[in-house]
């Protein structure tokens, strides 16, 4: 029961948190200065086409409230008939807008670019989560040895590199390889689904590996640290003096218990691995969520930013809250 209890108030914490970034993320597109309509009506445009348009986006109205109409009018409800209040019912039907730039509905958008960026974060978080779980448990057990130096220093490296500058390395080191850049090979035919996956592999390995190696060292950081400290415990020592193996020891007792903080590492990642893919998918040309959002920016696509960014607030949120669910799993001490 008392479980049940920490479940539903952590559940109720998630959705006030969602409501904040709702909040948040229709107010911040409306503060930063430019007019999306400039971007969108030619210059030559007559003033009413532009207000034609305002009106068609929902932009001539009031940002908050509107104290106008319901002077107009004598009616409460009126006070609400502003861009926030669409807003918040447009997002009560699933719908998250039109795109100024492209005028086609920004779910279709999102739709169609999520996809390849699921593959790619994906792709990058388990190559991440493999490789820098081993080497981390590996730098432990051989604590103190070349081999546990080794693997600090290549995870301090590899924690320091910022993505833009690591992907122009490796796009520089593997030219005439691997494809700089897209999805799929322009113009190309497939004999097969096979054929085309394969495809879609060769161009998924550098910015796979760009992401996989910027989630690497703190992965091996982290596991070496916690499965260290976890060693050293009481419970450990008394499994060795019973008999148990080094090895029996860290894999029957220690991993279990130093996975805690990993989890935590692995729903932090989870929104810089969606904020990495902007510079990643710029980089590389990946046709995803991050290089939809790099150019809404640059297109003062508010409707696109808004729908992006809740996304990726709803996906953080939901990855915190299955972390705290997981906690429970591992260690049963653990209260949520």
């Amino acid at each position: 029961m008392k479980n049940i209890e920490n479940i539903l108030r952590r559940a109720l914490f998630s959705l006030i948190t969602l409501a904040a970034v709702l909040t948040f993320n229709f107010f911040l597109f409306r503060i930063v200065p430019g007019d999306p309509i400039a971007m969108i009506a030619s210059p030559r445009m007559k003033p009413e086409t532009r207000e034609m348009i305002r009106e068609q986006y929902g932009l001539d109205k009031p940002v908050w409230i509107n104290l106008p109409a319901m002077r107009e009018q004598g009616n409460l409800s009126a006070l609400f008939d502003s861009q926030f209040t669409h807003y918040l019912k447009n997002l009560a039907q699933g719908e998250l807008g039109q795109s100024f730039r492209q005028k086609v509905p920004v779910a279709e958008l999102i739709s169609a670019r999520l996809g390849p960026t699921v593959l790619l974060i994906m792709t990058g978080e388990i190559t991440g989560i493999l490789f820098g779980t081993i080497l981390g448990i590996i730098a432990a057990w051989k604590a103190r040895s070349k081999i546990d130096t080794t693997a600090l220093f290549f995870g301090l490296i590899a924690w320091s590199m910022p993505p833009f500058w690591l992907g122009i390395i490796l796009l520089t080191v593997a030219r005439g390889y691997l494809p700089s850049g897209g999805y799929i090979t322009l113009g190309a035919t497939y004999a097969s689904t096979f054929e085309r996956w394969l495809d879609i592999g060769r161009h998924l390995v550098l910015p796979a590996s760009t992401m996989a190696l910027l989630l690497f060292g703190a992965y091996v950081l982290v596991v070496r640290n916690s499965t260290l400290e976890v060693l050293s415990e009481d419970y450990i020592l008394t499994a060795k003096a019973k008999g148990l193996s080094s090895v029996g020891a860290l894999w029957k007792h220690a991993l279990k218990n130093a996975s805690l903080p990993l989890v935590t590492v692995i729903a932090l990642d989870l929104g810089y691995a969606l904020g990495g893919a902007i510079q990643i998918e710029t980089i590389f040309s990946w046709p995803g969520l991050g290089r939809l959002m790099f150019d809404s920016i640059a297109q003062r696509d508010y409707p696109v930013l808004q729908g992006v960014f809740l996304l990726l607030a709803v996906s953080v949120i939901a990855a915190n809250f299955l972390a705290d669910l997981t906690y429970s799993v591992l260690d049963p001490r653990v209260e949520m």
